[in-house]
């Protein structure tokens, strides 16, 4: 975003306010404030069997502290962790490292009132956590890491492994995840199904691989090159391709939130999430994807510039090729989609080399029912070094709702948002976002109890 970047200047750190909980979970209570010395409801957790213990239904616990990293693969926890909450989750088959790990489900069920959080940012690796029939719920300043593999058993279609960090279901509500950090993935990051409701994403970092010599990309690509012939997708891609280049595109996250699994489901109506001071670093797709229900996306910077430039690796007669092949390989460049009649509101924020900003059809542009309202209002977009600044309405906007016909843009169920909140100007949202006590897990050094309060 160099044509902006000298425009922005870094803001004041901001004040504990700033942090309130708001959007769609307001009135999410979490665990409450439990006092750590109530060992019966605050539980601190160590290992897997302590998390197992502590998730177990009707375990009585409002309050889990991660206090140390976890490696939560299933052949990495104790046989006394391998039964619920814990569920073996489809197996890796491409990946070194999750190959000897293995992957874990971790299911949040039947609970009402948890709060999960680290006070030191700690990472959970070689898990996924399912949230279900569960209500306020708060999960804060934690990493998740290593859910990624290569997929060759689908050429490249990502259709295999429904490896989510988190997914919120089975018509759960008021869920909070705010100040945590996710890295690529195999399937989605944060997905929201089956009639969910309530959820907000705020002040987190969404992430696609940094391509380091040891990254978690670096690494399975590397096992590749070994052995290329293993690897038919790989092996044909190296014909084309430098090993450099296919990290590089690689390197992007495919897929953000998904909101609303299934067309036309009676519940996708009830969907709601708000997204807030959330900064989404090399996310091609989905931030977020609505069927039906109310999204709010406000003071979020959808920054693709490092997988847009990766995508010029491939040229038009390569694309044809690979496609020819029956693979799928290269870099999606959408931001925020509305369909099935979902409305879908972007504020007052930064869009970074997304080609595709906002989308309000991925179905059939000619079938009205697939289309969703979907409006940008003071919003700042640049492509290539052009910049814009407004909304979607202006005409000749590149905040143009595409591909289908618009449809005029209203709520849901409500004519006004159900809740208050203070925008914070676009222009200073890169500055804000990416200082030392910006968005994601690890940021902000605190009493532990700030963890546990929802305002300030």
């Amino acid at each position: 975003m160099s044509l902006l970047a000298g425009s922005i200047t870094a803001s004041a750190a901001g004040s504990l306010s700033d942090y309130n909980l708001t959007g769609f979970s307001s009135g999410n209570t979490g665990g409450g404030i439990v006092a750590e010395t109530d060992t019966a409801h605050y539980k601190k957790v160590y290992n897997a069997a302590d998390l197992a213990a502590a998730l177990k239904k009707g375990s009585g616990v409002k309050v889990i502290e991660i206090m140390n990293d976890l490696n939560l693969g299933w052949n990495e926890i104790p046989a006394e962790a391998q039964k619920s909450p814990f569920s073996e989750a489809n197996p890796p088959l491409t990946h070194p490292v999750l190959l000897h790990t293995g992957v874990s489900k971790i299911a949040i069920d039947s609970f009402n009132g948890l709060t999960i959080f680290s006070a030191n940012g700690a990472t959970i690796k070689h898990a996924g956590w399912v949230v279900k029939r569960s209500s306020n719920i708060i999960i804060r300043n934690l990493n998740f890491d290593e859910l990624w593999e290569w997929d060759e058993s689908t050429k490249g279609d990502y259709d295999k492994n429904d490896w989510d960090y988190i997914t919120v279901d089975a018509a759960s509500s008021k869920i909070w995840i705010d100040h945590c950090t996710f890295h690529k993935a195999y399937d989605g990051l944060v997905d929201v199904k089956k009639g969910s409701s309530g959820v907000t994403i705020s002040w987190s970092l969404f992430t696609g691989d940094d391509r380091s010599a040891n990254s978690f990309v670096t690494q399975q690509i590397n096992a590749m090159e070994a052995n290329k012939s293993a690897y038919p997708m790989y092996n044909y891609l190296r014909t084309l391709l430098s090993k450099e280049d296919i990290i590089a595109i690689t390197a992007g996250q495919k897929k953000g939130h998904l909101v609303g699994s299934t067309e036309f489901a009676s519940d996708n109506a009830d969907l709601e999430i708000t997204l807030h001071h959330n900064y989404y670093k090399d996310i091609q797709d989905r931030m977020p994807r609505l069927r039906a229900g109310n999204a709010h996306a406000y003071n979020i910077v959808m920054d693709s510039a490092g997988a847009h430039a990766a995508s010029k690796k491939i040229t038009p007669a390569m694309a044809d090729a690979i496609s020819k092949k029956g693979y799928h390989f290269g870099v999606t460049s959408n931001g925020a989609i509305s369909t099935e009649d979902g409305a879908v509101l972007v504020e007052k924020s930064q869009i970074i080399d997304v080609v595709y900003p906002i989308r309000n059809n991925q179905t059939d542009p000619s079938d009205a029912s697939y289309t969703g309202k979907i409006r940008a209002l003071d919003t700042i977009y640049s492509l290539d070094g052009a910049s814009f600044r407004g909304g979607s309405d202006t005409s000749g906007s590149p905040l143009a709702p595409v591909p289908a016909p618009v449809k005029a843009f209203s709520w849901n169920g409500f004519s006004t948002l159900p809740y208050s909140y203070t925008p914070d100007d676009p222009s200073t949202l890169i500055a804000r976002l990416t200082a030392a006590d910006g968005a994601g897990a690890g940021k902000l050094t605190w009493s532990k109890d700030n963890w546990l309060k929802t305002s300030y």
